[in-house]
């Protein structure tokens, strides 16, 4: 059996010292001149080397392993997968851990399963964690001795950075973007509503920008259950047949504006010439959505690099528990496309 290569091998035959192979493989090429990395990747290749990372997470008590946990707060089983916003992110949280030497491990968390097993199982150095709600397995977040970067949470704690959006500007920018155009029974369609989260902020959006332009709150125009394109699709149906004083919806979130605009349709309406829809993300689909969707836009890749850096910047300070613990808000825009119009004056 031909014997495998080391990190001593690769070095000898670049002609180059093993700290500098450690530099390249660890993503710091920085240190070196570009000719001794493109040696050292030439010797990495010739020798077909395989770095040891279990070795390397032994002697350094570093695993390079980060977690990115998205918990299950719907029913679906599927969410992870279905949902292009986690694809987006989770793609830009990987691409920048990867600069810098580091692999990522993606997992769903069903209701009532441990972060902190996870984390001592995996022996990770760092998790980011999206949509946790405050009650969610809060206490034992804290035990966990890695470092933790929160998005999309509204747990207001130092121990914990976080990158996220203000979600109830979002709702009320949503909302008001209908308004200006003239609609005053807008119908809102969203996934369970929830104390602190941020489905409950878009909600208190949603709500604000109703009360300052003096249309009143009519709970029969929401429609609650989860985030996802076949519970938008069943509501886009009920509005279309039942409510024909609805002539707009904000759904918080594409996939679920997809639904209630392919709803509408089915129901033999027509999107926007009956029912202005409006979305929020602006995942890539919206582009390509035929209509193209009016939406809220937010930054998904801005807010996964800046996770991974934030989550970067501890685990490689000297002293990471002096690490200041930061907050990131990403903006909010409106995307105008072809699925919101004014709505004429009745005569």
């Amino acid at each position: 059996m031909k014997k495998r290569a080391t990190i001593k091998d690769v070095a000898k035959y670049a002609g180059v010292s093993t700290a500098a192979v450690s530099y390249v493989l660890n993503g710091k090429e920085y240190r070196v001149s570009p000719d001794t990395a493109e040696k050292i990747r030439e010797a990495i290749r010739e020798l077909n080397y395989i770095p040891d990372y279990s070795a390397r997470s032994l002697v350094k008590n570093a695993s390079k392993l980060i977690g990115v946990i998205i918990p299950q707060t719907e029913d679906s089983k599927q969410l992870i997968l279905e949902n292009p916003f986690y694809s987006e992110m989770v793609s830009n949280i990987e691409s920048r851990l990867r600069e810098s030497g580091y692999h990522l491990i993606l997992s769903g968390v069903d209701k009532g399963e441990s972060y902190l097993d996870l984390s001592v199982q995996r022996n990770l150095d760092g998790a980011i964690i999206m949509g946790i709600y405050p009650e969610q397995f809060y206490a034992e977040l804290k035990q966990v001795e890695i470092p933790i970067v929160l998005i999309d949470s509204y747990i207001n704690d130092p121990w914990f950075s976080k990158v996220g959006v203000d979600d109830e500007y979002g709702g009320y920018l949503a909302t008001c973007h209908l308004i200006e155009r003239g609609h005053r029974n807008i119908a809102l369609v969203t996934g369970s509503i929830r104390k602190d989260g941020v489905v409950e902020k878009r909600f208190l959006g949603y709500k604000r920008a109703l009360r300052e332009a003096d249309i009143f709150y009519n709970p029969d125009h929401v429609f609650e259950h989860s985030v996802s394109y076949a519970y938008g699709y069943e509501a886009g149906k009920t509005i279309a047949s039942k409510h024909p004083e609805i002539t707009a919806v904000f759904a918080t979130a594409d996939m679920v504006a997809f639904g209630v605009i392919q709803g509408i349709k089915e129901a033999g309406r027509e999107v926007p010439d009956d029912i202005s829809v409006i979305g929020f993300d602006d995942i890539f689909l919206s582009r390509m959505f035929v209509p193209p969707l009016t939406t809220v836009r937010q930054d998904i890749a801005l807010k996964g690099k800046r996770a991974a850096e934030l989550l970067l910047e501890i685990i490689e300070s000297d002293e990471p528990e002096k690490i200041d613990r930061k907050e990131v808000t990403i903006p909010l825009s409106i995307v105008e496309r072809q699925t919101v119009r004014p709505l004429k004056p009745r005569s």
